[in-house]
């Protein structure tokens, strides 16, 4: 069975209705999950994923889109094993999204609990299906796509199909960076690795060390995720646009350089303008040839050891460096004012509240001078070319800190954009640290690196799904509920979208469907003539005895 896709026609419906047509009745509470995925299904997004999966069976007996929605419920609901499967789909909204012939309600013939007959897609199964497929599918196909060629689809046709509908931001600005995915140390999790790591999670090099010296550190066992993640400046949506899931102690470097080629190569020129990486991509070759092929600009911190840095050190000394003050960006600058509706009572309270804050921010001691900063200043030094592996001129953006005791701290940000005014570059490097909180919020909320299976293939596939339906409900918020500031929110946050907001009866007829309060329908069918009446009144009687008689066979409670 193809997939369906029913639309929100509620006057052809009605219409219908009246004079006594109607295909299915049910009482639905809808969740944000159900708009979800009627919009991934009426975008054709769902369909193009199926489409480009690198399904490894031979004979497709459940639909591949099937297996990609139920995999995205999954991550949606924080569950990764796939025994849970069953009960995502019953208490989910997934499936009112795809109508009743997919599934519909009826009861439990032993407890008379309400319960879902799904019609399934194949005659193999002995007791009547209570899900749409078998929790056993998902896992044997998830384990059997090997991870290479998950991952391919994941950088390649995925991210073609976000350009179709126009995912990417024009300005194309994208941030890369790479993060440590711990596991238990188990050596059955296939290609990780065991390294030693200090209090801040930074890996430590082992080899120097004694025994003794290694006691102060922990050894960890750990995966490595490098990522390529999309934004634009105003920070209202993060799509990761690439993926690489590798053993620890591999180097970000050129895999990330790799995966970026064939980021270019699936969406072509003009997309990806900007990228913002952290120290660990340095790469005089791969950045001037980003440059010269591509037209990418990278902005990127110095380290003290290079050669530009010390040429841009001494140009200091001598006096050629001509600094300004620099002001950074008021984090409140973004804060909406608080609409108007609000009573004056309450507004009150809320500034009487703020003004005790401040108080007892007066009364509190102030930092040690040699933490304080009392000013900033920056400067800009452009067309170096000392940096000899990177054969474009670049500009160094050079941000000095004055503390109040006197000393300076200096720290530089390689551009490779002519004409940029260095300020900006610098309140634009503030975009990168923003993945950070992405990385955080895809392992603490929506467990990321919560593996149930320890074979390689099953955590790739584990990290695409969540990336995906991170991403996807990413692109919904902003272009169908057009509330941007929930992208920001975590997946725990996000929860109270999912749980029910109203309860309907919704009617099909004819891959359509609307939607009606409890009151609507009940004036609706008061209001229909007799014969209208009278063909709805045999239908749902003929409805009833089906959904009390559908399950003879179900499996045991």
């Amino acid at each position: 069975m193809d997939m369906t896709l029913y639309e929100h026609d509620p006057a052809f419906v009605l219409e219908r209705f009246r004079q006594g047509e109607f295909d299915f009745v049910d009482a639905v509470s809808e969740v944000e999950e159900t708009e979800f995925f009627r919009y991934i299904g009426a975008r054709k997004i769902l369909s193009k994923l199926a489409e480009s999966y690198p399904s490894p069976r031979r004979k497709q007996e459940v639909p591949t889109w099937l297996y990609i929605a139920s995999n995205l419920s999954m991550r949606f609901h924080g569950v990764h094993s796939f025994h849970a499967y069953p009960y995502v789909v019953r208490c989910g909204g997934m499936l009112n999204a795809f109508g009743p012939e997919i599934a519909h309600k009826v009861h439990h013939p032993d407890t008379q609990d309400v319960t879902l007959h799904c019609s399934g897609f194949n005659d193999k199964n002995s007791y009547d299906r209570q899900t749409p497929c078998d929790q056993d599918f998902l896992r044997k196909l998830a384990r059997t796509t090997p991870q290479d060629t998950l991952l391919g689809w994941f950088n390649h046709d995925v991210v073609k199909i976000l350009k179709q509908h126009k995912a990417f931001d024009p300005e194309g600005i994208f941030l890369g960076d790479a993060s440590y995915l711990f596991v238990p140390d188990n050596p059955n999790y296939e290609n990780s690795r065991r390294l030693l790591f200090d209090e801040h999670n930074h890996p430590v090099d082992s080899k120097p060390l004694s025994p003794k010296e290694q006691a102060r550190y922990t050894w960890r066992r750990c995966y490595k995720l490098i990522s390529l993640v999309h934004t634009n400046r105003k920070s209202e949506f993060f799509l990761y646009a690439g993926l690489r899931v590798v053993s620890g102690e591999v180097h970000e470097c050129p895999v990330f350089y790799e995966m970026v080629d064939g980021f270019l190569d699936a969406v072509g020129a003009g997309v990806m303008k900007r990228l913002i990486l952290d120290r660990g991509f340095i790469d005089g070759e791969r950045i001037a040839k980003l440059k010269q092929d591509h037209g990418v600009d990278t902005l990127i911190p110095l380290r003290k050891s290079m050669d530009v840095y010390k040429d841009t050190l001494g140009l200091m000394r001598g006096g050629m460096v001509s600094f300004k003050p620099y002001h950074p960006p008021s984090p409140r600058a973004s804060v909406q004012a608080k609409p108007s509706r609000v009573p004056e009572e309450i507004r009150n309270r809320e500034a009487k509240r703020q003004a005790t804050l401040e108080a007892r921010k007066l009364m509190q001691p102030p930092p040690p001078p040699e933490k304080t900063v009392s000013r900033r200043q920056i400067a800009k030094v452009s067309g170096l070319r000392s940096w000899s592996s990177c054969t474009v001129p670049v500009n160094v953006v050079v941000n000095k800190e004055i503390y109040a005791d006197g000393h300076e701290q200096i720290w530089m940000l390689l551009d490779t954009e002519a004409g940029r005014e260095p300020a900006a570059s610098r309140d634009e490097y503030r975009l990168r640290t923003e993945i950070e909180e992405r990385h955080r919020q895809l392992k603490c909320f929506w467990e990321l690196a919560k593996f149930r299976g320890r074979v390689l293939s099953l955590v790739v596939n584990q990290v695409v799904f969540v990336a995906l339906a991170y991403s996807l409900f990413q692109l919904y918020l902003l272009r169908q509920v057009k509330r941007p500031v929930l992208n920001r929110k975590t997946r725990t946050r996000l929860r109270d979208q999912l749980l029910p907001s109203d309860s309907n009866i919704i009617l099909y007829c004819e891959n359509r469907f609307a939607l009606l309060s409890p009151l609507q329908y009940t004036n609706l069918l008061l209001t229909l003539s007799e014969p209208a009446k009278q063909k709805i009144l045999t239908k749902t009687r003929r409805l009833r005895r089906q959904v009390t008689t559908e399950l003879n066979l179900a499996r045991p409670p």
